[in-house]
């Protein structure tokens, strides 16, 4: 895992199901060799209204996204930015599922076959004892600051900063390639 690049990456959305919701900000942060080292971030135009309870959330509303890219305008820009990169979020198969939908609006068919992780179930592994597994949480738990809760630019590079953190756990483990990883993020608890 230290020769990986990952790709630590946030949606914010105007609802919890793609469709008919849809991606209104993107946030993601290149790891490679244990550092954060670059970042990719937009608000996207979902081209539809964000309802209230959203923008009470994330802080992002209509006016805000009006001139903002739509996703076909930046999906290949980000694609290009993902690469053949590892891809890890908090809650991923969520970040996947609007991901993938919205990808396939602009390339039918079309899916990431990249490799993923969820630092939701790697914080479940590697730190049993914290009250809860949230964001908010494991960020407390490792000191990394995070400002604007729901704004994926920044719950991006908290996660980005988690995921830095759980590295080196996995890596004192003994645990140093994707597929010892990935047995070790979904291994059953012992009865």
């Amino acid at each position: 895992i230290s020769d990986t690049d990952f790709v630590v990456f946030d949606l914010e959305t105007t609802g919890a199901k793609a469709p008919p919701c849809r991606i209104t900000e993107i946030g993601a942060y290149r790891v490679r060799n244990g550092m954060v080292a670059e970042e990719f971030h937009t608000l996207v135009n979902p081209q539809m209204p964000i309802p209230p309870f959203i923008t009470g959330l994330t802080g992002i509303d209509d006016e805000m996204v009006r001139d903002a890219p739509a996703f076909s305008d930046v999906a290949d820009a980000l694609l290009e930015f993902i690469g053949n990169a590892v891809l890890v979020a908090h809650n991923a198969r969520f970040d996947l599922g609007f991901l993938n939908y919205e990808i396939g609006q602009v390339y039918e068919e079309y899916r990431l076959g990249n490799p993923s992780l969820c630092t939701v179930q790697l914080s479940r592994k590697l730190l049993p004892d914290i009250e809860n597994h949230k964001l908010n949480t494991v960020a407390r738990h490792f000191a990394v600051e995070l400002l604007n809760h729901h704004r994926a630019s920044d719950d991006a590079r908290a996660t980005a900063r988690i995921f830095v953190n759980l590295l080196e756990d996995l890596q004192a483990r003994g645990i140093r390639d994707l597929a010892a990883v990935k047995r070790f993020s979904t291994r059953k608890k012992a009865c």
